[in-house]
This record gives structure tokens, sequence and C-alpha cells, in this order.
């Protein structure tokens, strides 16, 4: 009887062994089905994971080459538009030209209207062709960013403009660049406003011989803090007049131009001569091109 009850008791057990294996190897099955499904469709059985990866570096490399575009573009310099009669001359080794550029004009030209009459008088001997106008920055004296306008001789432009720029860089101070227009041509005046400028057709003073920023082939820096001065008939003349202040060069003042200083330094290495080197007279303020240049250009 023991023995029946035993075998009884085996074979239920053997039966039973086989459901409960053949149904933990059907759930196996099922499982592996589902990895593998899971596997090739993700979570949401949309995108494959290998493509989804893929996808979000391409994504991120066109972003990435997309923000890079955009700082280049954020960066390109929006330059100057020309007017009519003018033409915008951009030949200068300047880093901005966007701030620092020439323009051609003619009697077209805006600019032209501005300055006949004042500066560009109806006795005038240089041709408007050969005048240029630019625009650059200068900081100054309240140490901000101001602009700055300059007409002068096209055989200049492009050194001015590099000059100008590197004294911009530097912070060297600079008032008032303005166009000696805006004071009626009147030199005086520009120059006791400490205005620096460059072309005005005149002649030299106690002479009868145009002046270098009559061919605009000169220009005056900080004219108030250094000034022009010469005696004439044993009486010393001072221009501008209420100068006086700075005639002793060997006080220690602002705005000084001296051999030291970064505006003469700037202007001899472009090849200007510097008015407070002569004997006969002293014009600190004033940098012009040599006689010889003068000779070649205007025979």
């Amino acid at each position: 009887m023991l023995k029946l009850k035993l075998d009884n008791l085996l074979k239920r057990f053997i039966k039973g062994k086989r459901v409960h294996l053949k149904a933990v190897g059907v759930a196996i099955v099922i499982i592996l089905i589902v990895i593998c499904f899971k596997g090739i469709t993700g979570r949401d059985g949309s995108v494959h994971a290998r493509t989804e990866i893929a996808s979000e570096s391409t994504q991120d490399k066109a972003t990435g080459e997309t923000d890079q575009v955009q700082t280049e573009d954020q960066t390109t310099q929006v330059l100057p538009v020309a007017k009519k009669g003018e033409t915008i001359m951009n030949t200068a080794d300047v880093k901005d030209k966007a701030n620092f550029y020439a323009v051609e004009f003619t009697e077209e030209s805006e600019i032209f209207t501005r300055i006949k009459g004042k500066s560009y008088k109806d006795n005038c001997t240089v041709p408007l062709s050969d005048l240029r106008y630019l625009h650059v920055l200068h900081v100054g004296f309240d140490g901000k960013t101001h602009d700055g306008e300059i007409i002068c001789n096209k055989y200049i432009a492009d050194d001015l403009l590099e000059i100008f720029e590197e004294l911009y860089e530097a912070k060297y101070p600079i008032e008032k660049i303005k166009l000696v227009d805006e004071y009626d041509a009147d030199d005086e005046a520009s120059m006791a406003d400490n205005n620096s400028s460059s072309f005005n057709f005149r002649y030299i003073s106690y002479t009868t011989k145009i002046s270098k920023h009559g061919y605009g082939l000169a220009m005056d820096i900080n004219t108030l803090y250094n000034p022009y001065v010469k005696t004439v008939n044993g009486k010393l003349s001072i221009e501008p007049a209420n100068a006086a202040d700075y005639v002793d060069r060997s006080k220690d003042f602002d705005y000084k131009i001296d051999e030291d200083d970064l505006v003469y330094k700037l202007f001899i290495a472009h090849g200007f001569e510097w008015g407070g080197s002569w004997k006969s007279s002293k014009d600190y303020q004033h940098f012009e091109v040599p006689d010889s240049v003068v000779k070649t250009l205007y025979k």
C-alpha cells in the first residue's frame, strides 16, 4: 500500500512539474520577445533606439552649427551704405570698417552742401575728387565714445583712418573731431573750441602760400592745448588766442603733444612731419605731409 501511494505521489509530482516547467518556459519566451521588441522600437514603440541617439547627435551638431552661424552673424560688421553722389572707400588697413571708413563724394552729395562756400571756397584750387570724407570714432574728454568727421586729401585718407583707429583703441583722449564748416570755416573759432580738423582751404598765417590744410594734407589735434606760436614783428602771436596757458611746453599738463606722446609717434610712423619741430615757429597741434609730397601732387 505504501509503495502504491508513493508511486501515485511521484506520478502526480512529475506531471505537475512538467506543467510548471512548461509554464515557466512559455513565460521566458514571452519575456525575451518583449525585450527584443523594446530594443527595436524604444519605449513608445515609434523610434529605433540607435536611430534616436543618432538623431539627437545630428540635432546637437546642427544646433551647434546654427549657434556658430548666429554668433558669426552677430559679429558681422554692418558696413555703411553709399548715398547719392557718394562712394564708400574701404581700402584702409583697419579692423572696424563699419566705423572707420572714407567716402568719395561729388557735388550731388549732401557732404558737399555742408562745405560749399565754407571750407571749400569758390576760389579753392583743389579738385573735389581729391577730397575724402572720413568717419571715425574717438574717446572724448568725458571718457565716452563719439563719432568724428574729417575731410582730408585722398592721399592721406587711409593713413588717418589707421591712425585714428589706433588712437581710439588706446583710448587716447580727443575732445572734438568736427568739420571746420561747423564753425563757418573760421579756423580761430575751431581751434579755440579745441576742435581737431584737417581740410580748410586757406593760406598760411601772415603769408600768401596755401596752407597744407588748404590741400587737406595736414591734421590738427587738440588745438587749444597745442597752439601755433610765432613771433611776428617782435610780438608773440598765439593761435588760438585763448591758448596762452599752454605756450610754455616745459610745463606738465593734460593733452600736451610732445615727442613721447602716442599721437606724435603714430603720425611720424605714417610719414607726417610735426609742427612742434619747426624752428621759426611752433605748431604743436599740427601734423602734415612733407613739402616734396605737395610738389609732386600739385605742381
